[in-house]
């Protein structure tokens, strides 16, 4: 039904999550990041409950192992679901219930993990965590595209896939990256299209937001 990447680059602090399935909108209740915090995938039979709860609870100083352990003491259904989580530090932590659909498997690096289910083949976590080290010079959003593009590549999810998001946190309170393709019959490859379209414009818009008189045109009719 899914596979994602949750990651930090370490160069820049940024969190990020990449996600594609054959559900429609799955970034919308799936994809959670927070600057300064973490970011969590929560997929499967998914409760977005759940990546805020970690989110939460790395906020008030837990680690990602810590948030994954609280949320299988506490959490309802915890067997129905499948957990991806990193924190600050780029320490990661996973969960995989009982009841998690099909083929699912997972790897993990340094300051990424990957994971899925109702996969095509256990090698498409693995292929996920290579093309995201393969790209260790790019910018995370890149990174994090590569590794979705390696995923599908390996074999990705067993069904045709419907949807992919992209969610990016750096320093301020809101994403500097939230990408969707909601429905599509190629959304990794048009998610991959409006990454490029998106990285050279995004800083504008922070700037924008902080500073508008220092912000660049907006590149429109009208604007002088």
């Amino acid at each position: 039904m899914t596979f994602s990447i949750v990651a930090k680059c370490a160069r820049s602090g940024q969190f990020g999550v990449a996600i594609s399935s054959s559900s429609l909108c799955v970034a919308a209740r799936c994809a959670f990041v927070r600057a300064q915090v973490g970011a969590v995938a929560s997929q499967n039979i998914t409760d977005p409950r759940l990546g805020t709860l970690a989110l939460d609870l790395m906020a008030g100083g837990k680690s990602a192992s810590q948030a994954r352990d609280e949320i299988i003491r506490t959490a309802a259904n915890i067997d129905y679901r499948q957990l991806l989580i990193i924190d600050r530090l780029g320490q990661v932590a996973q969960f995989s219930g009982s009841e998690t659909l099909g083929i699912n498997h997972l790897a993990q690096s340094d300051h990424a993990i990957a994971a899925g289910n109702l996969l095509k083949s256990t090698k498409v976590p693995e292929a996920m965590i290579d093309g995201f080290l393969e790209t260790g010079s790019e910018h995370l959003g890149t990174r994090l595209i590569a590794a979705l593009n390696a995923g599908l590549k390996a074999g990705g999810e067993a069904g045709p896939l419907s949807s992919a998001g992209m969610l990016i946190a750096d320093t301020q309170d809101w994403p500097l990256a939230d990408l969707r393709v909601d429905q599509s019959d190629d959304p990794i490859g048009d998610l991959s299209a409006l990454w490029l379209d998106w990285e050279p414009e995004m800083e504008a818009y922070v700037t924008r937001a902080i500073a508008p008189d220092q912000a660049p045109s907006y590149g429109v009719p009208g604007d002088e």
